[in-house]
């Protein structure tokens, strides 16, 4: 976070283009009637894990059932709740849950998706076809990192175009844009790595998985404008609050908006029981109220109504609750340029070129960050 704050990005950000120019990803055009009260589904739907698929045509073989599969449940889920149902949030990398073990490009090669490809076509068909936003999460290639990915959140309008990409910035054994962050920026600019969409159903930014732990994430979208949080996740679900449960609530509350999460509704093909990662979609309101929570299985049942003119109205009154307004952000960012703890551009070289990124490597990273706080006395 201590580079966002530099001088030097700053004069980097100002000389990119929109992110509607940058990234193949349109914006909104004109300003449409708002939608003020619709309703939003977290569709719980089980994945299929690709690491048992041996090449890239049994992979995407695989990816086309549950589109068709997805297609099915998402005009169903359209026909029952009628012309209220205007956003409907996917699980985490629903086409082909999580690489396992298998190396950057090969993964790239057999599981992610082109940004022009056939895969996001077809999600812009559920959309059209169903007159509604479709928020999701897969893992993606980009012509500008060749032989990576990056885990992309995407949200598709009623028109069937993709019109924001978000590219999650905290992962584990994946590329991020943090890790090619001066190129990142070269290429795309601030404004692409927090991207919000200005909708009629509100202005809409997502949140990867395990990033709702991240509080740092939703302020940068809330700052520029987010009223509504699309969280795709595949994570453990108990009857008990989960430390993600709780991100979820504060996420909500201290940026007055509302969180969408969909879980997975288990993963299939893995080495793990498939339950482990199922159930507890939910919907929060932006008074961090729990709406509706999903049980295990596939399932719509998280779904609530979306009240944006409350939304509105409570962010702009004046007293103790509104955290939204009453943030002093100057006096943190001092903290945060003066602190680095994972350091960007881990995968670029001084040269400009990439680093061919091995799962040891973010491992590394991680016992390098620890080693440092050690020294300076922080952990």
């Amino acid at each position: 976070m201590a580079n966002l704050n530099t001088k030097s990005v700053q004069k980097k950000a100002m000389r990119k283009k929109s992110l509607a120019a940058r990234l193949p990803a349109r914006a909104e055009k004109g300003r449409k009637k708002t939608t003020p009260i619709y309703t939003a589904t977290a569709m719980q739907l089980a994945t299929y894990s690709l690491s048992r698929y041996p090449d890239r045509e049994s992979a995407r073989a695989r990816m086309a059932e549950t589109l068709e599969y997805l297609a099915e449940k998402v005009g169903g889920a359209k026909r029952w709740m009628g012309p209220a149902l205007k956003l409907v949030v996917l699980p985490e990398y629903l086409l082909t849950s999580f690489p396992e073990g298998e190396p950057v490009a090969q993964w790239a090669d057999k599981a992610a998706l082109d940004m022009a490809g056939p895969e996001y076509e077809r999600f812009g068909e559920i959309a059209q076809n169903n007159d509604l936003y479709l928020a999701g999460n897969a893992y993606e290639t980009d012509p500008h990192f060749p032989g990576y990915y990056f885990q992309t959140s995407f949200i598709v309008a009623p028109s069937g175009d993709v019109v924001l990409r978000y590219r999650r910035l905290n992962s584990m054994f994946s590329p991020t844009p943090h890790d090619v962050w001066d190129k990142y920026l070269d290429i795309y600019g601030l404004e692409a790595v927090f991207p919000v969409v200005d909708t009629e159903i509100g202005k809409l930014a997502p949140i990867a998985s395990e990033e709702i732990l991240y509080p740092e994430v939703a302020r940068c979208f809330a700052m520029r404008g987010a009223e509504i949080f699309t969280h795709s996740s595949s994570e453990f679900s108990s009857p008990e609050q989960t430390h993600k449960d709780a991100a979820k609530i504060c996420r909500a509350v201290e940026n007055i908006a509302y969180v969408i999460s969909a879980n997975t509704g288990g993963i299939k093909d893995t080495d793990l029981p498939p339950d482990s990662s199922n159930g507890g979609s939910r919907i929060i309101d932006f008074r961090g109220r729990i709406q509706k929570v999903s049980g295990p299985g596939d399932s719509s049942g998280a779904s609530a109504e979306i009240d944006l003119t409350a939304l509105r109205r409570e962010r702009r009154k004046t007293g103790l609750n509104n955290t939204l307004i009453r943030q002093r952000f100057e006096a943190y960012a001092l903290s945060y340029a003066e602190h680095s703890h994972q350091l960007a551009n881990s995968l670029l070289k001084k040269d400009g070129t990439l680093r061919v990124p091995q799962r040891k490597h973010f491992v590394e990273t991680q016992k390098a960050v620890i080693t440092r706080l050690e020294k300076k006395g922080i952990i």
